[in-house]
């Protein structure tokens, strides 16, 4: 049965290609920068080193801080720590804590890309994380200034309303779709994110559910996948959060021929496109230049035959 209609996803996916399997952040009060691995008041030297040790691993970081004022007297304090594999058959969040950010280099990052947290628990004494599912809002502003101007106001009225695990992030892309939200540990990103739909989400993520509303992919796959998973969940109504992996993903800009597996065994191959906005649109909340950014398309949804795909 085949599902051939054109379909443009509300919120394209998330821009993060590579994909990051797993999550790494570390607490860092005070000002952070464009780049804040390097451009905030954490060592650039240890930043650096971060970044190199990261590369290529499936790994990203970030920095993390409460939201509110961030004093930083640049003094040596134990800082939270978490790591989150989100690739699903293997899904897990373990926190621990450090005063020293340089012990995060000792880490075997490819081993934590390939979802293997024992490095992590064994470096940093961790452990699974026993609260609330974490909320990462983006809110670095030299980034891009509508990440302050409305995310530092979402993770300000989540925390005082009783949200718990709520943090805000250096970076997660997507500035166009401000206030830009993660939640983790299944990875899901939202775009233009307002709390009561983070509320909703977060009790989805309870209950092993997926809320589509604002949803704009799952960070474990590149842009392709994401559209290609959420146009299956939407095709079938599917929104337990680990049944569908993406599989394969064959082709390059600007077409991809993506397949999608459903824990039961059955499967899905889609077909996704990149075009450019039009007419010219801010390519960022901040920015005053017009551009064509570029969104995922997904152009049909097909299950091989004898499959049980509603079309």
């Amino acid at each position: 049965m085949c599902s051939t209609a054109s379909r443009q996803l509300d919120e394209p996916p998330a821009a993060t290609a590579p994909a990051a399997t797993t999550w790494l952040l570390l607490e860092q009060p005070g000002p952070w920068g464009a780049t804040a691995l390097t451009s905030s008041h954490l060592d650039p030297a240890v930043g650096r080193a971060l970044e190199r040790a990261a590369r290529g691993t499936g790994v990203r970081i970030a920095l993390i801080r409460r939201p509110g004022h961030h004093p930083d007297r640049r003094t040596a304090s134990a800082r939270q720590v978490y790591a989150a594999h989100t690739v699903p058959g293997n899904v897990w969040l373990h926190s621990a804590m450090t005063a020293a950010p340089e012990q995060l280099l000792d880490l075997d990052f490819a081993a934590l890309g390939q979802g293997d947290h024992h490095t992590f628990d064994a470096t940093l004494q961790g452990a699974p994380h026993t609260g609330d599912p974490l909320t990462l809002v983006c809110t670095n502003g030299k980034r891009d200034r509508c990440c302050a101007l409305l995310g530092r106001p979402l993770a300000a009225e989540l925390a005082s309303s009783g949200v718990h695990g709520v943090w805000e992030v250096t970076h997660l892309g997507g500035h166009r779709f401000s206030p830009t939200v993660l939640v983790l540990p299944h990875g899901y990103a939202y775009g233009r994110a307002e709390a009561h739909t983070v509320k909703e989400v977060l009790h989805g993520v309870r209950e092993g559910r997926v809320v589509l509303e604002g949803c704009r992919g799952r960070t474990a796959w590149e842009r392709p996948g994401q559209a290609a998973e959420l146009a299956v969940r939407q095709a079938v109504g599917e929104y337990r959060a680990d049944v569908l992996s993406v599989v394969r993903t064959e082709g390059a800009v600007p077409h991809w021929e993506v397949t999608v597996a459903h824990a039961d065994g059955r499967r899905w191959h889609v077909t996704v496109a990149q075009e450019t906005a039009r007419p010219p649109r801010p390519e960022s909340c901040g920015a005053s230049v017009l551009g064509e950014p570029a969104h995922m398309v997904v152009v049909a949804v097909r299950e091989p035959a004898g499959g049980r795909l509603a079309g």
